[in-house]
């Protein structure tokens, strides 16, 4: 479907968690070749099909990811994230996800429940209408169609 897009579109902020920067690089067999600029402009071109604007930022830090969803209070429509490494220990950024009182989809590359066990537990679904794994970077585009009608529900 696609939608008009309005003078000021709703803003999505794409965040990325640790070593998210190594797409391309890190274990392809498991993340495949698509690079984080890849990443972003797959977000870019899907965001613009449905009428959003995107932020897309990566991290290897967790007190400047806190900052981040902070900074989405009252700027943003919503949040995708996929926290990396911090969807099993950080608190902080569940707590950070849960104050903003905005939609969040939480996105992984691949199928964190087909992984090592300590993979399987997420703080940061807690606060997530929705979690997307195992689908590849194309998590991120079916993150963003969701989102999109996530927003549009939330402005009717």
């Amino acid at each position: 479907m696609h939608r008009e897009t309005p003078v000021n579109p709703p803003l999505i902020a794409v965040l990325n968690g640790p070593n998210l920067n190594m797409l391309g690089i890190r274990e392809p067999e498991k993340y495949g070749s698509a690079t984080l600029d890849d990443v972003e402009a797959l977000c870019a071109e899907t965001a613009e099909e449905f009428g959003l604007a995107i932020d897309f930022r990566q991290t290897n830090s967790e007190g400047e990811l806190v900052t981040w969803v902070q900074e989405c209070r009252g700027r943003a429509a919503g949040i995708i994230i996929n926290p990396a490494g911090y969807t099993t220990t950080s608190i902080a950024t569940m707590d950070a996800l849960l104050a903003v009182g905005l939609p969040v989809i939480e996105v992984h590359i691949t199928n964190i429940h087909r992984r090592e066990e300590f993979r399987h537990h997420s703080f940061i679904s807690k606060a997530a209408v929705g979690v997307i794994c195992g689908l590849g970077v194309q998590g991120y585009a079916l993150a963003m169609r969701a989102m999109a009608d996530l927003v549009e529900q939330d402005g009717e």
